[in-house]
């Protein structure tokens, strides 16, 4: 029986999650989730093959709409449940309803609040951090550098880590922002000043890697993911001053390039291309990278192409050979992965976009709580329809799993019905 005592809580043994009797239609529903930051790939695809042409409410309908306090987190979505997380006063919060009705089916908090720099306190003090789960477990990052394990049937805290004091690292000034990554029983993420893979059962560290010097600014806020680059399996990471490759079992660079960004504010979850891997920076450009192996040391790395455009907040997706970005200057910009050539770019729309694709359109919602449903079109910006889905803000990522889209606005979490 695996038992332990968290703020006085005491968590309960890991359990198999119930499953409602379901039928057929239901069933299939259930079996396209949306489990982390960006998906269950973290690619920004949705397995739902046809989306309808329009936007309007005879299209996508609200379902509920449930109240919480303020966060930043993107919902996760995992058989029938909704998670999401919410920052109330002295404390963080995660909650799991029926992703159906929006009941609430548990909750867990813990101590959590911190105050975010004077120059950044128009961007909140409140959680950041998308949780992840493998429908067993689920792993949630906190603003004070915490990461919280509580198992997914019933919300008992099983264990915490306070990066902090486990390194004595620098509580980050704007907090935990980088959404943890789980894969084959490991937990990646950049806290605790660097770079840390830990083991998903007990919380331990398995290593440690990049350590950040800079006192105030803390880890990065970039989210890793996972991918094979000429081969070899890796962990793909932007730090606050540079992107790279980390062995998994060890932690060892396996390549590195520099990316000057303003004040290292590497935000965007980079992408991998066909052996090569882009990023973009605020204040530096865009870039893809050619990656040759080496037989001993470092893999070295070479500029394929480079763009004059900034990515900012918003990660970018691939479609076709060719990437989807919503820029700094808030336009959204298509360019040749082949020969980095602009193929076209927007009007501006909004500070900040989140985006999902099928394939062939693309969902994006901007902090204004506008959503947009545009062509894959490499021949030029086609917008097919628009609405407005809600009067907050919306900096959280969008989740679609199954016909359901969930928008996580600044006070609470709406979910759509589309047909």
């Amino acid at each position: 029986m695996y038992r332990r005592t968290f703020n006085g809580v005491m968590a309960s043994a890991l359990t198999s999650i119930p499953l409602r009797k379901t039928n057929a239609e239901t069933s299939s529903i259930l079996s396209q989730d949306w489990t982390g930051w960006r998906g269950s790939q973290r690619t920004a695809f949705s397995s739902k093959t046809e989306w309808p042409d329009s936007l309007d409410e005879s299209h996508l309908r609200v379902q509920w709409d449930r109240p919480f306090g303020k966060s930043y987190s993107g919902p996760i979505i995992f058989n029938d449940f909704a998670v999401t997380t919410e920052t109330l006063e002295e404390e963080e919060q995660v909650v799991a309803v029926d992703r159906f009705t929006g009941v609430k089916r548990w909750s867990a908090k813990w101590p959590g609040s911190m105050t975010v720099p004077f120059f950044a306190s128009s961007n909140g003090s409140w959680i950041r951090s998308t949780p992840v789960t493998d429908g067993l477990r689920v792993f949630v990052g906190g603003m004070r550098d915490y990461l919280v394990c509580l198992n997914f049937a019933d919300g008992a805290i099983l264990y915490a880590v306070d990066f902090k004091e486990r390194f004595g690292a620098t509580l980050p000034a704007f907090g935990q922002v980088c959404s943890p990554l789980l894969d084959q029983g490991r937990l990646y993420l950049q806290s605790g000043g660097g770079i840390v893979c830990l083991d998903a059962a007990s919380g331990s560290t398995v290593w440690r890697s990049k350590e950040e010097k800079d006192a105030m600014l803390g880890s990065a806020f970039s989210s890793p993911f996972i991918d094979t680059v000429n081969g070899r399996r890796q962990l793909i990471v932007q730090t606050r001053n540079s992107l790279c490759g980390i062995d998994l079992e060890s932690g060892a660079t396996i390549w590195e390039q520099r990316v000057e960004a303003f004040r290292g504010m590497n935000i965007l979850t980079p992408t991998v291309w066909e052996n090569c891997v882009f990023t973009s920076s605020y204040g530096g450009k865009s870039m893809l990278l050619e990656l040759e192996p080496a037989d001993r040391g470092p893999w070295s790395v070479r500029e394929r192409w480079t763009h004059k455009s900034e990515g900012y907040m918003s990660s970018p997706i691939v479609i076709d050979d060719h990437l989807y970005m919503h820029l700094r200057n808030q336009r959204l910009i298509c360019l040749d992965l082949q020969n980095g050539e602009e193929r076209w770019r927007s009007r501006p729309y909004g500070k900040y976009w989140s985006m999902i694709t099928n394939g062939e359109r693309i969902l994006a919602l901007d902090e204004q709580g506008k959503l947009f449903l545009i062509a894959a079109n490499r021949e030029r910006f086609t917008l097919i329809d628009e609405r407005k889905v809600s009067d907050e803000e919306c900096w959280a990522h969008l989740a679609l799993a199954g016909n359901q889209i969930f928008v996580r606005h600044l006070q609470g979490l709406t979910a759509f019905e589309w047909a």
